[in-house]
């Protein structure tokens, strides 16, 4: 058991455990199985009180900045929920290009400045290991948001911790990740939290958009099984976990590729009929055909709970960096 030194300049009752406090979360790498699970039991205390209360002052008087370089709808608007239920409040920062950025600031001027105002940063970033150098210049906790083709280690969190609620266990289930892999984020962080659990992988996309090499590797080189695919009929009867992400237009030098390849894959009620009764579909949004919207009312369709159980994935972080879980 490791035991934390609570800081002479922090009050009583500041730290509990501490097991992730003032830690930057940067990539899925850095949490053991242990480490999960103690976020995930947290997350659901953190559900427990939303149903309850609503909301609470467990980090009253704490500042998030939040710091977008790239849009985003679904975890800008989840930090922020995240932070106001637990009592906390938020710096927008979402339109960058309007900032001091435009003038030519650098990143680490940016969050050193920030810093100045809030008590944690969540960052997204268009290039890869942004979260990581932003780290380097800051004592206040960065988060990790989204760093390119990188990682999205929160998103990863999230969509296990959905695997556990909807099935019950997270050991030894077959996921089929489906769609653009090589520039899914979210499937890279994911792969790499699920070696923890021995799930076997089946990856289906276009060759173009194949799992990067060095992380199929890695993966490997961690006992996992792993299959690859080009057709989804070859894997989707025995799949208990069905992850789906869109063919991602941003990362495209042109339009003309990106529309060959768009519409690879389509999940519909049909494409179902082949599927267990119980597994569920997963995306970590947003989708733009990938999935018909048919294929909603379905009951293993957890997209949208997913989305729910992100919001008390992030309470629980928050509260762990700030030393109030």
């Amino acid at each position: 058991m490791t035991t934390s030194v609570r800081p002479a300049h922090l009050p009583l009752g500041e730290i509990r455990g501490g097991r992730l406090y003032g830690q930057h979360i940067l990539s899925v790498k850095q949490f053991s199985r242990e480490d999960v699970e103690a976020i995930f039991v947290i997350a659901e205390e953190m559900r427990t009180m939303v149903e309850r209360v609503g909301t609470f002052d467990l980090l009253k008087g704490k500042l998030l900045a939040n710091l977008f370089y790239e849009p985003s709808t679904r975890t800008s608007s989840s930090f922020t929920a995240a932070m106001e239920r637990l009592g906390g409040s938020v710096i927008p920062i979402s339109e960058v290009r309007y900032s001091s950025v435009s003038k030519g600031e650098s990143l680490p001027d940016t969050v050193r400045t920030l810093e100045c105002y809030s008590d944690v940063i969540v960052l997204r970033h268009p290039e890869v290991g942004a979260a990581a150098t932003a780290a380097r210049y800051v004592r206040k906790p960065i988060i990790n948001a989204g760093d390119g083709i990188g990682e999205h280690p929160t998103q990863a969190l999230l969509d296990l911790f959905t695997i556990r609620e909807e099935l019950g266990a997270m050991d030894g289930l077959t996921v089929t990740m489906l769609g653009d892999l090589k520039n899914g984020r979210t499937v890279h962080s994911l792969s790499r939290l699920l070696a923890h659990y021995k799930a076997r992988i089946n990856f289906v996309s276009p060759e173009s958009l194949r799992m990067p090499t060095e992380i199929m590797n890695e993966l490997s080189a961690r006992g996992m099984t792993l299959s690859e695919h080009r057709q989804l009929d070859v894997v989707l009867p025995n799949t208990d976990v069905l992850y789906v992400t869109r063919v991602q237009k941003e990362r495209f030098a042109s339009e003309e590729e990106y529309n060959a390849l768009k519409d690879a894959y389509v999940i519909t009620p049909d494409t179902l009929k082949a599927a267990k009764q119980r597994m569920i579909i997963m995306h970590p949004l947003p989708r733009v055909g990938e999935i018909s919207m048919d294929v909603d009312d379905d009951p293993r369709a957890a997209y949208f709970r997913q989305m729910e159980y992100g919001l008390y994935v992030r309470m629980a972080l928050l509260a762990m960096v700030l030393g109030k879980a």
